[in-house]
């Protein structure tokens, strides 16, 4: 088996998850699922055969959960649910995205509580295998009673409807398995329901979001350092003694990386007596700041992290005692589909991320603000007035950061009554999750207009900053070239901000000389 394979129906982790979707990692069912999933789903079976009257199974969905459905129709109520919820809208989601979906569907029905067969999540994973995209809409879900549009678009290919894309190329459902040699999958009882109810678009999106802040959040420890060594700033504020006083990890943390990405720095050294006491907020507040997203993330990753390993089906099928098969089973409906628990930490993070950009945005502006850059040309140029140099660049942030400011506020505190007072609260879990995933895209952009800036103050300064920042500096130049007359940075900046979420600024502070 692949290193990279990574195994569903166990534990899985957010790193696991990013390697599947972003990295093609392959994924397989753990080697006891089947048996899990197969006793499942005989309870199951065994409850319907004595009569036994289950929400999805054999009655309406939703406010129709009253109407109970004759056996000979339980195939076609559940072909007709995947049918009748594919009504999503707009963009479809990312390829990554989509990936990340087949997995955390098969992973959860894999965990043995839905009352599948084998069959299903196996089928999932051919999809994987096999390079299908399904075409999943990113609008039409509140976020309970599961994703349940969007789900419904992913499951459809699966029963050969709906529409996907494969090697590059936008096909019907019944297309795409057709050339990879998969058979459509006839859904028996409950199987439709299993495969629309759960948090899992709300989660994908959060968990990738999560794997990109992380790097983001080490990036503007980084990049804001070499900013505080091209301003000519004091070190003082990065005394361990301060961050003692107030023991938060994360502000900890951030002080000690500074620190040592400073150490050595011929440029600090310059100006050791100069007499400056302290410096702009945006600078010497940056433990403090940084420090809170840490925390942050970290509050995110947790909930995120139980998210992807739980039952988020309904109904659940739940034995009495685990340990003793024997003592009977129950088949309970409860609301593990409510994506709440992902959509606070999303909008959290959120807001922790705008913070992020809104004090980028601020070293941006004293970089490139005469008065307060102590010795640089305004606005970075060569020949200020017929030169714009960062000027625009620092406009950018400001609009980015701004952006980002307008989508902090929570979606989770929203709610819609759906389904005829049914479903008469809601999490908005996906539209939490798709706006955080805008501002790491836009705090990315931020971050690389200050490295770009950052770096050509530097190159305006007599003395080089410390070997590790010269590192930086290097990787930076590698997707930014030197500063040598108005040109449009928009290519080079994207780029920059790519290689920033691809840890490539990281690495580069962490190699040895």
């Amino acid at each position: 088996m692949p290193a990279q394979t990574v195994i569903v129906g166990r534990q899985i982790d957010i790193e696991e998850v990013r390697r599947v979707a972003r990295r093609g990692a392959a994924a397989t069912l753990h080697e006891e699922a089947e048996s899990n999933l197969l006793r499942t789903r005989a309870l199951l079976e065994r409850a319907l055969a004595e009569g036994a009257t289950i929400y999805g199974v054999n009655t309406g969905f939703g406010a129709l959960s009253g109407v109970k459905v004759p056996p000979a129709r339980l195939q076609d109520l559940q072909r007709n649910l995947l049918r009748s919820h594919a009504v999503g809208v707009g963009e479809p989601l990312g390829a990554d995205v989509v990936r990340a979906l087949l997995m955390l569907r098969a992973h959860t029905l894999a965990l043995g509580a839905s009352g599948v067969r084998p069959l299903v999540p196996q089928r999932l994973l051919e999809l994987l295998r096999a390079g299908v995209v399904p075409v999943v809409p990113c609008q039409g879900s509140v976020g309970a009673s599961g994703d349940l549009a969007p789900l419904a678009h992913l499951a459809l290919p699966l029963i050969g409807e709906g529409e996907a894309w494969l090697e590059g190329q936008r096909m019907s459902g019944a297309e795409a398995l057709r050339k990879c040699g998969i058979e459509p999958l006839d859904l028996a009882a409950k199987e439709g329901l299993s495969l629309i109810n759960g948090t899992q678009v709300t989660t994908a999106i959060t968990a990738l979001a999560l794997a990109d802040a992380r790097e983001l959040v080490e990036a503007a420890d980084i990049i804001g350092a070499a900013s505080l060594d091209a301003l000519l700033g004091t070190t003082a504020c990065l005394d361990a003694r301060i961050h003692a006083g107030k023991p938060h990890p994360g502000q900890i943390h951030s002080a000690e990386l500074i620190t040592r990405l400073l150490a050595g720095s011929p440029l600090n050294q310059s100006h050791a007596d100069c007499g400056r006491v302290q410096d702009a907020y945006s600078m010497r507040c940056m433990p403090q700041v940084h420090g809170s997203v840490r925390a942050a993330i970290e509050y995110a990753a947790t909930a995120v992290g139980i998210e992807l390993n739980s039952f988020t089906d309904n109904p659940l099928v739940l034995l009495r005692d685990p340990n003793d098969h024997a003592a009977g089973f129950d088949v309970l409906s409860g609301g593990n589909f409510h994506a709440c628990s992902v959509a606070l930490p999303a909008d959290h993070m959120t807001a922790a991320l705008t913070t992020l950009a809104t004090i980028s945005e601020r070293r941006i502006d004293r970089l490139c603000t005469a008065a307060h850059s102590r010795g640089l040309p305004a606005f970075l140029t060569n020949d200020p007035g017929v030169e714009s140099g960062f000027m625009m660049a620092q406009v950018t942030a400001a609009a980015l950061a701004s952006e980002c400011k307008s989508m902090s506020f929570p979606a989770s505190t929203d709610t819609i009554p759906t389904s005829a007072g049914k479903e008469d609260h809601v999490s908005m879990g996906p539209i939490a999750a798709r706006k955080l995933a805008a501002v790491v895209r836009n705090l990315a952009r931020v971050l690389a207009i200050e490295a770009a800036a950052t770096a050509r103050a530097l190159d305006l300064r007599e003395h080089p900053s410390s070997p590790a920042l010269m590192r930086v500096h290097a990787a930076i130049r590698e997707h930014m070239a030197p500063f040598t007359g108005d040109r449009s940075m928009t290519a080079e900046l994207e780029s920059l901000a790519d290689a920033i979420i691809d840890g490539q600024l990281r690495k580069a502070s962490e190699a040895t000389a």
